[in-house]
């Protein structure tokens, strides 16, 4: 039993609230300082590619190649500078949401009552709770009248619990009923809500791109090394002059790395930033944005997630009569399906009577929403009684009450008492079912109440949460509320019902090969009712309650988890990552916060969700749709496929300047390209053609695929392959147009300048996710300024002084020209021919 709480009247008095606050600290919950921006941009300086393309910077420099270093030097300032301001943009986004919803408290101090900042609470101080206020601190109740709170965000349970004396409440927790006294027992990191925070110091780790472009940074540093180095050593047999080939092998290892990489990246990261900005969602970190097209497992909270987050009645019954009450939310809308509304007047009728709640009929919105005051289950029936035509102040002036007996959790039921207009009273009563279908309470026929029990069963059974009603008329009118010799009215089932765009959110998971898993704090039975109806599992599928069975020893193909604490939707995360699952974390409440932090992408409700929440997550909805995350999905793949579609392009030119350098002394050609030719032909092609690339439009069939592989490599799935042969081709052109050239007495070093040039510049724009459309006219712009640049540095004296060129008659500039288009017709026909291969569905 709890034991009582002996309140002071007087409460604390200021001078020894002031000393524990001095002694404890504010009550605010753990949160990690503000990171300096030094931090944020050593952060971005660490990316594998940036650190390549700084040494690159030093060899340019080392070589004297001051125009090329500065280039290089201008895409990481750049890369560093977008991924800072996003980070700097979020973080004052989420500071500027607290503050919307930062609370106050109201205390007894001095002898007097008054109000403070949540955060100035401190223990033994004497809390005043009435109905909205957030409970700004754990506190035990020493007074309680009809107090009734929301725990959902601490706990997932969707329904109030009752708070009686002696009782615990929690910080963050919402009184949604009644009133109260209670005595603060732990403030800060000390409560339930701050011992959930402090599970969130774990970090989340690397995300899956950022673990894949370690790997590229590596490979491509360590091929292109080499490479390079055997070229400098080809050259030094060959009798070059050791000068010039360390300038060449130092020049090839700049144009090999795509040193646009960072740049594409984070422009595509950016842009889909942007494009989810528009749809109401919050980039907290830009990785965050390419990890949700990674994503093979989507774990999501129920309560304010999949639901709507309060009570809306769905089923009536009566001895006579069973109907499904349609619509949702605190609204107009909605209709009877099964019987006509006059077999159910009497029953909501009785609801709407034997009720303490308020529905606000105000304009309170464009959509017409009423708002609710008080239980959310008494205002789920006062809303299904409007909905078919009766008022509550109407009832009430025409049955005015005379007394009651309020709800309480010994009893489990609530009574009232109204005069007829016959001078009769009328007694009502609602409740448990349990409570109420046995005698005395009810007087009716044993088979109909075991009837009525047996359809209460079944209702909760499903996921419902069942009120009995009954009444009878009284004469005389009696002094006290009696509670026996009532007759049944029926059964209303209630229920948190679905949000509209989760079902239409989760099919679309499906389809994209992403299994949805629901892992809630609530009962066993709602959650496999939401779970049913939503379509992540079927109704013969097993659900884990975590209460008898560890998630680490649950079943690894189960796709619900009931009762799961916060410590246990931690566990339940890790385990997935360590199966080498990709995991996206929905949640909202105080209870989700330490998963979001730990999946590799945590995203938050915005409106509804905590402050906890929203701290850990990587992407906050602005609008709590989660047709946003799969809005976020398809951007991550159009990400994806640009960084793929970039690495094509780039590499090939690489890889083709490295064989033309290492094949031509074999065709006579005895330095193909000078240094300083091949930095200006990387200048060009990495330059902001390789990065408009990065916005390209999303392919359209990117979301009836399944997600990639965790452990698949950037480089995988047929990519290399594709750079081998658009290299061959560009190598095949380069060389041909040098030998010809040479054999015909042609200027042959400034035609194959041009022609690797051109035909790089035609693989871009064969590059392109729709060729035939202008969605990306950065493209067109970048190539075609590309390839101006490239005829400047044929025809243009400084830039022929400078690289060393002759300039072509008009005759060679159209042969190679025309060649170039080859580079053009290597990357679609390469699409066409080899198409990515799909990836296999995992079994889900």
């Amino acid at each position: 039993m709890n034991e009582p709480v002996v309140l002071s009247r007087s409460g604390l008095s200021s001078a020894e609230a002031e000393a524990r606050l001095e002694r404890d600290g504010p009550n605010l919950l753990p949160s990690k300082p503000p990171v300096p921006l030094w931090r944020r941009v050593a952060g971005q300086l660490r990316d594998p590619l940036i650190i390549v393309l700084l040494v690159a910077a030093a060899l340019t420099a080392v070589t004297g190649d001051w125009t090329d270093m500065a280039v290089i030097l201008l895409v990481i300032v750049v890369n560093t500078s977008v991924g800072v301001t996003q980070e700097v943009r979020a973080d004052r986004a989420i500071t500027a949401l607290s503050e919307l919803t930062a609370p106050v408290a109201r205390v007894v101090r001095d002898g007097a009552q008054r109000q403070i900042p949540a955060a100035e609470v401190v223990t033994g101080d004497l809390l005043v709770l009435a109905e909205g206020d957030i409970v700004p601190a754990d506190a035990r109740v020493g007074e309680a009248a009809a107090l009734l709170v929301d725990e959902s965000a601490l706990t997932g349970e969707s329904v109030p619990v009752d708070k009686s004396p002696g009782e615990e409440v929690s910080a963050g927790t919402v009184v949604v009923r009644g009133r109260g006294r209670a005595e603060v027992t732990a403030t800060g990191s000390a409560s339930a809500a701050g011992r959930i925070a402090a599970l969130m110091v774990k970090g989340s780790g690397m995300t899956p791109l950022q673990r894949r472009l370690v790997g590229v940074g590596r490979l491509l540093a360590g091929v292109t090394v080499f490479l390079c180095v055997v070229v400098g050593a080809l050259g030094l047999v060959r009798g070059q002059p050791v000068e010039l080939m360390v300038v060449t092998a130092i020049s090839l290892v700049v144009a090999a790395v795509p040193e646009s990489l960072p740049a594409v990246v984070t422009l595509s990261l950016a842009l889909g930033a942007r494009r989810m900005a528009a749809r109401h969602a919050l980039v907290r970190r830009l990785h965050a944005v390419e990890t949700l097209g990674s994503v093979t497992v989507l774990a999501t909270d129920k309560t304010g997630t999949l639901t709507e987050g309060h009570m809306v009645v769905r089923r009536l019954w009566t001895p006579t009569a069973q109907a499904t009450l349609t619509g949702t939310g605190y609204g107009p809308d909605g209709h009877l399906d099964g019987a006509p509304p006059e077999a159910f007047t009497e029953l909501l009728t009785a609801a709407a009577l034997c009720n303490d709640a308020r529905l606000l009929h105000g304009e309170d919105g464009a959509d017409g929403r009423w708002q609710a005051l008080g239980d959310p289950t008494e205002a789920a029936l006062l809303t299904a009684a409007a909905k078919l035509g009766s008022d509550r102040a109407g009832l009430h002036h025409r049955y005015p009450r005379l007394a009651e007996r309020p709800f309480d959790s010994a009893r489990k039921r609530m009574s009232t008492l109204h005069r007829l207009p016959s001078g009769r009273a009328r007694l009502i009563c609602k409740g448990a079912p349990e409570a109420l279908l046995h005698p005395p309470v009810l007087t009716d026929d044993p088979a109909l109440l075991e009837r009525a029990a047996d359809q209460a069963e079944r209702l909760a059974h499903q996921g419902y949460r069942v009120l009995a009603v009954a009444h009878t008329d009284l004469l005389p009118v009696p002094e006290e509320v009696p509670e026996e010799g009532l007759s049944l009215l029926g059964l209303i089932a209630i229920l948190d019902p679905p949000r509209q765009a989760a079902s239409g959110a989760v099919a679309a998971c499906r389809q994209a090969g992403i299994k949805p898993v629901l892992i809630t704090g609530d009962h066993p039975g709602t959650a496999r009712a939401i779970a049913t109806e939503l379509g992540i599992i079927t109704p013969d599928d097993p659900i884990i309650d975590c209460r008898t069975l560890s998630p680490s020893a649950a079943a690894a193909e189960a796709a619900v988890y009931a009762r799961a604490t916060p410590e246990q939707k931690l566990d339940l995360i890790e385990r997935m990552r360590a199966e080498g699952e990709v995991v996206a974390m929905t949640g909202d409440g105080v209870n989700d916060g330490p998963a979001l932090r730990r999946a590799d992408i945590g995203v938050a409700m915005g409106r509804r969700g905590t402050e906890v929440a929203r701290q850990a997550a990587d992407l906050v909805l602005a609008d709590d749709d989660l047709d946003t995350v799969v809005a976020a999905v398809d951007e991550g793949r159009r990400v994806y496929a640009n960084i793929r579609r970039f690495l094509v392009y780039g590499l090939s030119g690489g890889a083709a300047e490295i064989a033309v350098m290492l094949l031509g002394p074999l065709f006579g050609l005895a330095l193909p390209l000078l240094p300083a030719q091949i930095l200006w032909i990387n200048l060009l092609t990495h330059g902001l053609p390789g990065v408009a690339l990065g916005g390209e439009p999303a392919d359209p069939a990117a979301m009836s695929r399944p997600p990639r592989p965790p452990d698949q490599s950037i480089l995988g799935a047929g990519l290399w392959q594709r750079v081998v042969r658009i290299a061959v081709v560009l190598t095949a052109v380069t060389l041909g147009v040098a030998v010809w050239a040479l054999h015909t007495g042609r200027p042959w070093q400034s035609m194959a300048f041009f022609a690797l040039g051109a035909t790089q510049l035609g693989v871009a724009l064969g590059s392109r996710a729709r060729p035939g459309s202008l969605a990306n006219p950065m493209l067109l712009l970048a190539v075609a300024g590309a390839l101006v640049l490239q005829l400047a540095g044929l025809y243009v004296p400084i830039l022929r002084d400078l690289l060393a060129t002759r300039p072509l008659p008009a005759a060679d500039l159209l042969i190679v020209a025309t060649l170039s288009i080859l580079g053009y017709a290597a990357a679609r026909l390469d699409r066409i021919l080899h198409r990515e291969p799909a990836i296999p569905a995992r079994g889900r």
